[in-house]
Order: C-alpha cells, then structure tokens, then sequence
C-alpha cells in the first residue's frame, strides 16, 4: 500500500505465543469459513499473521478457548474471523502490555464507527455490562477465566459518500460514513467484507493520508517534491500511486492515489481509478471506471465496466457495459455484459440483508449493493435489486421470467440444473454437512 501512515514504532519481536480460535461457521452466499475470503486482496488468515508478525514468536490453533494447554507465558488469542489493521492492534497490545493484566478487547455502543458499521448483522460480539466484547485476548502470563475490559477507541471521522435527492428518501442530502483510524470488525456477513474493505481500509487510508498532509510539513513537502519532478499532479504521483513490475498502462489512462496496481497489470485508455487496490495479472480495458474498490489477482474488466464501492476477488471476470456498486463479488465468477447491480431502494424502505445467523434483518444501510458467491455464472442484461445474494456456484440466465433478481438466489435454483451440460458446471462449494459429493 502506500506510504500514507508513519512506520510502526517500539513494534519488535517478542516472544508471545499466538492462539487462533477457529470459526468454523460458512458465510452467506460463499459457502466459506470467513478466514478463507479475501480481504483487501488477501485471505483473511494471511492478512492476520501480517499484521501480527511483528509481535508473534509461535502459533497454536484451538476450536475453543477450554482446548488452550496451561502456560505461563504472553500469547495474544483471536478468533480467525476478525479483521483488524496494524493500528488497532498495535494500541491494544501496548495499552494491555502497559496494565500488565488478563484483557479483551471491548468496544463502547457510543463509539460511532462500532455502532453503525460493525455491530450491524453481527453475531460474534458479547454484551457485557453495557460494553460488546471481541474475541481478542492479551495474557500476560496464559490464559485464565477473566479478562478485563480493554476498549480501544476507532477514532471515527465522519465522511460523505453520497447524495441522496430530498425527494427519494428520508434520510436526505449527504450520506456518511464514520471511517475508523483503527479497524477492527468481526467478518460474521457478507455485508462486514463491504465494510472491511471500503470503510476500514480504502476510506481509512484517505482519512489517514489527509491528516498526515495536515500534521506533517515533511511528509507533505516529500508527496509535492515527487509531484513536481515527475511532472504530475499530485493525487497522481508515485508518492500515492504504487505500480508494480511488468505493467503495461495506456497514457490516457487515469489513475489517482492512494492506490495500490500489482505486477503484469494492464490499463487501457480511457480508463478511471481512484483510490483503488488492483492485484496481480488484472486486465482493466479501454473506459472502465473504478472508485473506491478492490479487484483481485487476475480479473477481468473488459470495455465500459464500472465499479463503486465494490470488491471482486480472484479470477473473476465483470462484462462490458456493467455497473457494479457497493457489492462483493466471490472468486471464480462471471458476471454478464450490461447487467447492474442497484443499491438503492425507489420507496423510501429499509434495506434487508443476510445477518450472521444467515436471516433477513434491516441492515442499517440506506445504501447497499448485492453479493455473488464464489464459481457463479450470471447471464447479460441481469438486474439485481439492493442487497440481493447469490449462492456459490449458481447459473442464472436471463429469461422474460427472470431477468430481474428481487430475492436471494440459492443452488437449488441455479439455471443449469435444468440446460443440456449442467455436469459442465460442478458443485465447487458445498454447504455445511454436505459432506457426500453425490448430494451435493
């Protein structure tokens, strides 16, 4: 990513044992165990010993907190469904160190960023006096039965990200978000990957960006040096656009920081990025527009796809003429030409969305884009209402009768059970208990 944040500081190895709790639930639509999805273009689980290697000397895994063996020494215990940043963690285990006593980390319901994009659909948090607690443990000598309650402050700052017409809605003019300086969510919904990627990470590292240009006279001077020696403008400078080897990027072409382009990528002309995070082997074509999202190691955008707010992971392929916003697309997936994923409701109505119980609740979003699993094919021309979820491993084709997608779409009713080759088209990604391939 790019240099938008100071180097970590007094962060050296120690000798603390880390202990992951599994979790083995599946998260709606993609049939996978949370750990397993990509965040910020990276499994979860490797996301997590990145941040954490600075501090780790050994790893166990357990399925639960009884499974630990007695010790005595420091070990850090998280559930592998959390994300967190390096600046969340990096407070939480200074702050705990300093106590030098058992805690967890706690969150207030008055802390805005937890409130509104955390606590929303989940499932993983415990209520404890007035406080949600989260599954991390710091232990300065093993684990025992209590810990006390560590709250770290997000730090929200409020950001627009939308308008809203006074006509269209109640909630009117700018919508916000509350963009944490720390992150740290539990993953227990589709929804939570959006807010993990978009509010936790992109829009934080913007916030976080501003602010070191504000306090930073230094670090400012360095980001408008690089500017005026390469003959750019500034948002669009090495200093905020980090290109890696091997890419081939047509003059024409936009791109503005802070973004982050992997190797063997290739941009077309015409094309718009801004504030983005492109992974390896990626074709983004000739006038594709993407804001505010991340696209995974060996994607395809052809001619004229937009994409706002949304993450689509590994080897997925978006159509031309294509309109993406706020949603998570799985990995493996196709998405047909002119279709478009909408994100907001015409009557003024709550939006519904799968909780971490995987039942339809108001999601506290008056925005939100749908949800593709992982090995879906979607036929050109589909229109997905807002919040809409697509199971793993679904075809849908569009037809007079189904053209338009208004509720969820399970497995059972995927499009090729009923086309000539559907055992073209095997099941990739089986739901909990569905252990026998011949059920599947």
């Amino acid at each position: 990513m790019p240099d938008t944040h100071p180097p970590q500081t007094g962060c050296v190895k120690t000798d603390m044992l880390k202990i992951i709790l599994q979790d083995r639930r599946y998260i709606h639509p993609f049939n996978e165990r949370a750990r397993d999805l990509r965040i910020q273009n990276k499994p979860l689980w490797l996301h997590q010993r990145d941040i954490l290697a600075p501090y780790i000397d050994r790893v166990l895994e357990v399925s639960d907190l009884s499974e630990i063996p007695p010790s005595n020494e420091a070990c850090l215990v998280y559930r592998d469904n959390l994300f967190f940043d390096e600046h969340y963690i990096r407070t939480f285990i200074e702050e705990a160190k300093r106590r030098n006593q058992p805690a967890r980390a706690a969150f207030s319901p008055t802390d805005p960023a937890f409130r509104e994009h955390a606590l929303p659909l989940s499932t993983s948090y415990s209520p404890a006096g007035g406080l949600y607690m989260a599954d991390l443990w710091y232990f300065p000598n093993g684990p025992v039965p209590d810990a006390e309650p560590l709250i770290i402050e997000l730090q929200a700052s409020e950001v627009g990200y939308y308008h809203v017409p006074t006509y269209m809605a109640i909630e009117q003019g700018d919508l916000t978000f509350q963009v944490p300086i720390r992150a740290l969510i539990a993953i227990d919904a589709w929804v939570h990957i959006f807010i993990a990627e978009v509010v936790f990470s992109l829009f934080a590292q913007g916030v976080r960006f501003e602010q070191r240009l504000n306090k930073e006279v230094f670090f400012k001077l360095g980001i408008l040096s690089k500017a005026i020696y390469e003959g750019k403008q500034v948002l669009e400078s090495s200093g905020l656009v980090q290109i890696g080897e091997n890419c081939t990027i047509d003059p024409s072409a936009v791109i503005h920081g802070p973004t982050t382009i992997g190797d063997n990528v290739t941009i077309g002309a015409g094309a718009v990025i801004d504030n983005c995070v492109i992974g390896n082997n990626v074709n983004i074509s000739q006038g594709c527009q993407l804001l505010l999202s991340v696209v995974g190691d060996g994607a395809f955008l052809p001619f004229r796809a937009a994409l706002f707010m949304t993450t689509i992971m590994d080897n997925s392929m978006v159509a031309q003429n294509t309109c993406l916003q706020m949603c998570v697309i799985g990995r493996n997936t196709f998405v047909g030409a002119g279709s478009t994923f909408t994100d907001y409701n015409l009557l003024p109505l709550e939006i519904r969305a799968r909780d971490g119980n995987n039942q339809l609740v108001d999601s506290k979003r008056p925005v939100l884009g749908g949800c593709v699993g992982h090995n879906c094919r979607l036929g050109s021309g589909i229109i997905v209402s807002p919040a809409r979820t697509i199971e793993s491993d679904v075809v849908i084709v569009a037809s007079n009768t189904r053209r338009v997608i208004t509720k969820d779409v399970n497995y059972e009713d995927s499009d090729h059970h009923h086309l000539r080759g559907a055992e073209l088209h095997p099941r990739q990604y089986p739901r909990p208990g569905e252990t026998d391939r011949e059920t599947w």
